[in-house]
């Protein structure tokens, strides 16, 4: 057996003085020999990021490693030089981030950031260099890949950064590719054409990949082997047949048992239920350009017609650019439609101005998908979901007592309402979004992508405090996502858009389990996982021998 391109013995990793925990990884070891592909999952904080960093020797400097080994190609990385770390970095391992948007410079061409790998490493001309650029974004299977050599990160959609990403990552042709959450806040076509895009690539160059997530959809669809950590220990290791169907540890069964299914769970409204939001017709067009550019028109929303029931879910799925959070913004008149007509109980809101634009937009609010660039990161939470109510006439006592109030209902401590955001996980920051939401007393809820980017076990506790929060208080919620299993099991009725058009709507029953348009037929196909059913007990097709 050929020795691991990439070991990991009894490693520890130590967090500053003062951290809530003294360790964030202890006594880890696992091994990733070429073509292999092993998959590192557990939820945020369990530790993955800080060894698939240590592991690159981009740790920051009051975070060591204490004791263990990390062998890349035998080589300690542990004792590297920064010089030599360096030389590692690019030529022998690589990195995928999660955020390419953050990842790369915004202000830089495409092009000349991937140059700047083969500047530092390789003896080539200009010319050979482009030509080389050119050749790996084709193989990364970019369109016009001219018009992207010379784009901005800007440019270009969220799969096609990823794709800049992997082509960075793979041109020097790296021992070792680590991919960290790459395609978690993807649509499930682009994350399925970037998974298989990994896949493939793995397989010309026999690369030994690392790749992180806590999607068990993705795991269940590429894994050669898993690995489950927990707070910074291996609680699970084996083979994907083993592990998704029969855990072992209690923290595994945990994670696969908050796993939606594609079964729809909600059931349909009575005939009696009355429209609460009607659109029709609704249009958005966005023109750019100006007299040194050339001008573009983009229909974002295009006649969309739908209907929202008084007490339902109204699901809106679609691919990233559909026209999903177009649609969201336009019902909550964070924007003004092109053409067409918003009815709130039968009233007229499209053109609404003063006082009653005021109103509407009490009783309709929204919550975003990243909560931490939604909460104002200088003022605590409580001033957070204090102002709406203050806005609106209260005192800033009742206001106080309010957001005392919500905070028990998102199941969080009244006693937080003087930290910051930066003081609270990805999902409290999300719960104290939707309190603020709550605030105003709304009527309609609008949640755009609001558990995308959440752990499974996090996301399982959002849904379900959507769900009693709707219950108690008699909300409508219209909650738009690119993951098919939330919205089987959130949503009364589903809208499924394509390119601003809706394409197919109708009871979630159908939607999923009788689909009649092609592309919700596509979009179902994609999504990562789709005929596995975690912690049966029973083998699937899907982990035949590869």
């Amino acid at each position: 057996m050929t020795h691991p391109v990439l070991q990991v013995d009894a490693l520890s990793v130590s967090l500053p003085r003062g951290a809530d925990r003294t360790k964030a990884v202890s006594d880890v070891s696992f091994a990733v020999r070429s073509g292999q592909l092993m998959c590192l999952v557990g939820e945020s904080g369990s530790g993955k990021s800080m060894i698939a960093h240590t592991v690159m020797g981009l740790l920051p400097r009051n975070v060591r490693a204490t004791s263990g080994r990390v062998l890349l190609t035998g080589e300690d990385i542990l004792e590297g030089t920064p010089r030599r770390l360096r030389e590692l970095r690019g030529q022998q391992m690589s990195m995928i981030f999660q955020e390419p948007m953050t990842a790369l410079s915004p202000v830089m061409r495409c092009g000349r950031q991937i140059d700047e790998l083969l500047v530092q490493h390789c003896n080539l001309s200009s010319g050979d260099r482009r030509k080389r650029v050119l050749k790996m974004l084709e193989h990364v299977r970019l369109p016009d890949a001219e018009r992207i050599y010379s784009s901005y990160p800007h440019q270009l959609s969220g799969g096609q950064r990823q794709r800049i990403m992997i082509a960075m990552a793979l041109i020097l042709k790296p021992a070792l590719l680590i991919a960290d959450e790459p395609t978690t806040a993807l649509d499930v076509t682009t994350q399925a054409d970037i998974l298989r895009l990994i896949r493939d690539l793995q397989r010309e160059n026999n690369t030994a990949v690392l790749f992180i997530t806590h999607d068990f959809g993705v795991v269940a669809e590429i894994a050669d082997t898993v690995v489950v950590i927990k707070d910074g220990e291996v609680v699970e290791s084996g083979l994907p047949s083993n592990v998704l169907s029969q855990p072992c540890h209690a923290y595994t069964r945990m994670l696969l048992a908050a796993v939606p299914g594609f079964k729809p769970r909600k059931l349909q409204l009575g005939s009696d239920a009355r429209v609460k939001l009607h659109a029709k017709g609704l249009t958005r067009i966005f023109d750019s350009g100006g007299w040194l550019r050339q001008s573009r028109r983009v229909i974002a929303a295009d006649a969309v017609d739908l209907e929202v029931y008084k007490g339902e879910t109204l699901g809106i799925v679609g691919e990233s650019g559909s026209g999903k959070s177009t649609v969201a913004r336009l019902l909550s008149r964070l924007i003004t439609p092109s053409g067409g007509e918003i009815e709130l109980d039968s009233l007229n809101v499209t053109r609404l101005r003063g006082a009653a634009a005021l109103e509407f937009r009490r009783k309709v609010q929204v919550v975003f998908q990243d909560p931490y660039r939604s909460l104002n990161p200088r003022r605590t939470v409580g001033a957070a979901i204090s102002e709406g109510p203050i806005n609106f006439g209260a005192s800033q006592a009742k206001a106080r007592e309010r957001s005392a109030e919500l905070m028990k209902l998102v199941q969080l401590s009244p006693n937080s309402l003087n930290r910051y955001p930066h003081e609270f996980s990805g999902g409290q920051r999300q719960r104290i979004c939707i309190a603020r939401a709550l605030a105003v007393g709304p009527e309609v809820i609008i949640a755009d992508e609001a558990v995308s980017a959440l752990d499974v076990s996090v996301q399982e506790q959002i849904l379900a405090l959507f769900e009693e929060i709707q219950q108690r208080l008699h909300l409508t919620l219209i909650f738009i996502t690119h993951d098919l299993r939330v919205a089987a099991q959130i949503c009364n009725r589903v809208v499924v858009m394509q390119q601003g058009r809706v394409v197919e709507q109708g009871p979630a029953t159908q939607i999923f389990q009788n689909p009649r348009h092609e592309y919700t037929r596509a979009l179902l196909a994609s999504a990562p996982g789709r005929d596995f059913e975690f912690g049966m007990k029973e083998s699937h097709s899907i982990f035949e021998p590869r």
